[in-house]
Formats: structure tokens, sequence, C-alpha cells
């Protein structure tokens, strides 16, 4: 918890490294933002890597590397399992399933990726670790981490590459009373609310592959008690509330993006591109 009595937690997401679109002063840009703000911990939700390389992975781990937070959870995307990227991960990051405690909150990572696919699957076998780590959490709040998204996305064209097995795994989730899941994939924030669990995607951090009128942003996790806001930061802009729930009561608001015309990627980036997340 920080001086202030607040767990802050900045999740970014799908950093493609490598990628044509990868635009370094936005990724810098964010870490600078994310350090000033001193959080408790910094997840690194997968897609750090845009074909799995080895130079792609050395790349981002030097920018991870500049985290200046003791907690920090890397997971892996489905482009960082291509051409045995896994290897590269797990010699760079180390384990591929993490577990992260603090007095208010206990977060759960998990590889959601296939060698070599854009689909998910988190698998059966994993499901006996989900459980260990949440049912011993007590009332502190539970953060699931996950690349793939759980159910579909907005604005992302013809639905696919959802978790083949997300029903059982939500069944799961909502069984253990996890309060919060973050994950990314699709380029395209967003949140739902589905029972009493919030789901909330990341877009991408440092790319202009980017779908609509969405920017690259990161996400910022402030959690006072049962109270957790979750924002939307541009980075070299502004940060906006995307979700604001309480996890005792379970009331809450959601405030979905309201972009119009006169909105525009920030004039340091350059063109807009598009492109399978």
């Amino acid at each position: 918890m920080g001086s202030d009595g607040r767990l802050t937690i900045c999740q970014i997401s799908d950093i493609h490294c490598g990628s044509a679109y990868f635009i370094p002063d936005l990724l810098e840009r964010s870490i600078l933002e994310i350090n000033d703000m001193e959080p408790t911990a910094v997840v690194v939700s997968g897609d750090l890597t845009d074909a799995g390389y080895r130079q792609e992975f050395e790349q981002s781990a030097e920018y991870v590397s500049r985290f200046r937070c003791q907690n920090v959870m890397v997971i892996p995307g489905n482009h960082d399992s291509r051409n045995v990227g896994y290897i590269h991960f797990e010699r760079l990051f180390g384990e591929r399933y993490s577990v992260i405690e603090f007095d208010e909150a206990i977060m759960v990572g998990v590889d959601s990726s296939e060698p070599d696919l854009n689909d998910g699957r988190v698998g059966r076998e994993h499901y006996g670790f989900i459980r260990s780590c949440f049912e011993n959490a007590g009332n502190r709040l539970k953060i699931f981490v996950v690349h793939h998204h759980l159910v579909p996305i907005p604005g992302t064209g013809r639905e696919r590459n959802i978790i083949f097995d997300a029903g059982d795994l939500l069944e799961l989730l909502a069984e253990l009373d996890v309060d919060l899941v973050l994950s990314g994939h699709k380029h395209v924030p967003y949140s739902w609310r589905l029972e009493n669990m919030f789901i909330v995607n990341a877009g991408t951090a440092s790319t202009t592959r980017l779908r609509g009128n969405t920017r690259p942003c990161y996400n910022i996790i402030e959690i006072e008690g049962p109270r957790v806001k979750v924002f939307r930061k541009y980075p070299f802009k502004e940060r906006e509330l995307a979700v604001d729930f309480d996890a005792e009561t379970h009331q809450y608001s959601r405030y979905e993006d309201k972009i119009d015309a006169q909105v525009q990627a920030p004039s340091e980036i350059p063109g807009l591109g598009t492109g399978d997340a």
C-alpha cells in the first residue's frame, strides 16, 4: 500500500516490440508516467513482442526492467508464443503462472496462449492452481489476470480469439468470488460487469494498431478498502474513469468511451494502422 493508504496497480498491455506499428516514445512515456505514480504493482498482460523472436523479447525485457516497482507481474500473450517464444519468455521473465499477495488484495496471473495460435485456452489442468490461490484469500480483493478476453469486446469485428474454455473459467471465477479480471489482446479498452465480477480489457499502450477512434492507453487501478476505481490513462494526455465499484456492496458506475469527431490521436503519433491482435 502506498503512503496515502491506497493500493495502486498499473496495467499495461500489448506492447508489441518488433512491430512496424510499435512507437517507442509511447512506451517510454508510459513507463515514465507509471514510475511517477509509484504504484504498488505493475501488470504487463501479454503480447510483449510481435512474433516471439529473441531480439523482441530482449527489447521488451529491457523496457520492463525500467519499471521502478518491486511487484511486477508479466504474463505472455498469443504473439509471445509464436516461434517457440515461450522459451525466451521463461528465460527472461520466469514462470508463466504467478501470484502476488498484498494485505488488501491477491492477484493471480495465468498463461492463456497456445503455441503459434491466436486463440486462447487456460485449460482445466490449471483450474486447481487458480482455486488454491483464491480459496485462502479471505476478504481480500481478488484480481485475475489473463491475456485473452473472456467475453466479446465491441468494435473488434468478427468475434474470435475468446478463450476456448471461457464458460468454464468464468464459472470458476464466479464461484471463487473474484472481483476483477484484467485482460488485453484486442487493443480495445472496455469493461463489463458479469454477476459481481468486473471484467476490464486494456488497450495497447505503445502501438498504433488501433481500431476505430481508440487511442493508445493503459489502465490504473486504485483500491481503497472495498472501493475500486479503474482509470484509462492516455500517454501524454489525460486519464478518464472507466469503472468505479464497491467490492462489498457491489454498487458500481461504468463509464463507456464517448469519443467524438473532435478527439484525435496525440500529435506525436504518425498515422493509425489496423491488424489482427
